[in-house]
């Protein structure tokens, strides 16, 4: 089992920037990527970024791109989510989770989930 925790949400003004932290405690042998999911009041959960463990590849949602980036630092089993140019439609709560197999967009795919973490974003 992996244990995810979310850091860094809060409440931020239109325009401004928030950096999203997630650790993964313990080991992160056998995750293949970990990924940022966000879910709004009344929609679905999706997807927002991810990354490749190994050979940090990255993939952004096209709503977020030139925005947000996603990044990891191994050592201390930590992936980030810095949030630039923050609009009020990305207000949400905000998932780290990891998938054993593959760097995937579908939130149905990832094994392991942190409890979230709240973005607010006022106009």
């Amino acid at each position: 089992q992996v244990h995810m925790v979310e850091s860094g949400g809060g409440l931020v003004q239109a325009g401004g920037s928030l950096r999203l932290s997630c650790e993964a405690p313990g080991r992160t042998f056998g995750i293949y990527a970990m990924g940022w999911f966000r879910q709004a009041p009344g929609k679905e959960r999706e997807f927002v970024a991810g990354i490749s463990w190994i050979g940090a590849r990255t993939y952004h949602a096209d709503s977020v791109k030139g925005r947000f980036t996603i990044s990891r630092d191994n050592a201390k089993n930590t992936v980030n989510l810095q949030m630039n140019s923050l609009k009020p439609e990305d207000t949400a709560v905000y998932y780290c989770a990891a998938d054993r197999t593959v760097l995937s967009t579908r939130w149905w795919e990832y094994d392991y989930w942190g409890q979230g973490t709240q973005v607010t974003v006022s106009s």
